[in-house]
Parts: C-alpha cells; sequence; structure tokens
C-alpha cells in the first residue's frame, strides 16, 4: 500500500516571503510596502511618488527578488522541524508558485534551511498540478498546505478528497487573508506550526476515506 503523502506551499508557509521582499523593496527599489487590505497588488507604492506600483512592477519586482534574494528568506517558526516530523510518517513534496526555471534554487534554499524534498513549479491555481502530483503518487491519503485561499478552492474543486490545511505563518499577512476555512475550501484553518504539526499527524493516522 502506499504512503500518505503532504503536498505544501513554500511562501509564508515554510519560508518567510513578504517580510524579506518588504525589506529588500525599501533598500534598493524605492518602494514601500505597507499590507493595509487583502490585496498584494495595493500595498506597493513608489517611495517619491507614493502612487501605485504598476502590474507590470511588481511582477518584475518578484521575479528580481526570486533571482538575486532568496538568501533572505528565513524559515516561519517550527515550519522545517514540523515536516520533518511529518516526513518519518509520510512523502513530503512542495508545490511552489515559482517558474519552472527557478525550481533547483528552491530545491537548495530549502536544503540549506534543513529540509529535502521534491519541489514542483506551478503558474497559476494548483488544482490541476495538485491532481497530477496525486495521479504520479498514488497515496493512501493526502494533505495539501497553502497560504491563499484561492488555491484551496481550487484543488476542493480538482482533487476534493484531498485534506486541505490553510495556513499562513507571516503574522503581517495572516489577518488579511480570507480564510479558506470560513469559506468552506479548506478543513482547518490553523497558522501556527505548533498546532499545525498535532493536527496534521492526526489526519495522516486516520484511516483512508
Amino acid at each position: 500500500m502506499s504512503r500518505p503523502l503532504l503536498i505544501s506551499d513554500c511562501d509564508e508557509v515554510l519560508l518567510h516571503m513578504v517580510a524579506p521582499f518588504r525589506d529588500w523593496l525599501a533598500e534598493s527599489q524605492g518602494v514601500i510596502f505597507k499590507m493595509e487590505g487583502n490585496n498584494f497588488a495595493n500595498a506597493m507604492r513608489w517611495e517619491e511618488s507614493g502612487e501605485a506600483v504598476g502590474e507590470r512592477d511588481i511582477w518584475r519586482l518578484l521575479g528580481g527578488f526570486f533571482d538575486t534574494e532568496m538568501y533572505r528568506q528565513k524559515p516561519i517558526a517550527g515550519a522545517i522541524e514540523s515536516i520533518n516530523t511529518i516526513a518519518e510518517h509520510a512523502e513530503v513534496v512542495i508545490l511552489t508558485n515559482l517558474t519552472d526555471e527557478r525550481e533547483q534554487t528552491r530545491v537548495r534554499q530549502l536544503a540549506d534551511h534543513g529540509l529535502n524534498a521534491r519541489v514542483f513549479t506551478n503558474q497559476g491555481p494548483k488544482g490541476p498540478a495538485l491532481a497530477r502530483i496525486i495521479e504520479e503518487y498514488q497515496p493512501s491519503r493526502a494533505i495539501f498546505i497553502d497560504d491563499l485561499p484561492q488555491h484551496h478552492e481550487s484543488v476542493a474543486q480538482d482533487v476534493p478528497h484531498v485534506q486541505r490545511l490553510h495556513l499562513c505563518g507571516e503574522p503581517m499577512l495572516a489577518p488579511h487573508i480570507d480564510c479558506a476555512y470560513e469559506a468552506g475550501h479548506a478543513h482547518a484553518r490553523i497558522d501556527q506550526w505548533d498546532q499545525a504539526l498535532p493536527w496534521l499527524l492526526d489526519q495522516f493516522q486516520k484511516e483512508p476515506a
């Protein structure tokens, strides 16, 4: 019988991203990042003019960060230890919305922090990508973790039998993100790993549905 499978996002689940991104923007890009609602795009303004950063520049800045600044990303408290504990009971893979050419950079980044796992890159909704992973692994049961509610909705539509944990480990973002659990697209919302780990282990110990 195949092993259980954990499919986890990376940014704001395992590693902080917005905080080091904000610092880099202020230090070298002339951009102030201040999260005041749940719209990421509205959080970025040019320091000199106060005008909102346009979509094209947002994507350019994000690309620049992932090209040269990933070393700034530090683990969210308890994340690496929890994933390695889960790896004693289940297969673990990472499903991250980065372009394909950054896959090995993310593998090395996580390994440098003590997590060795296969990485799948993706662009757009995660449901189709997760369906392909499930098809390949054929796990006895599977759990998906992500910080963004739209990915839980996508997975709920495409692979509804997968358990879904909404977890955002970045305090700057967590209060502003719509809750996938309240929307009915996740089975739980837990933002701290010391509480998430017992829930995950309990799910893996249950009999397959």
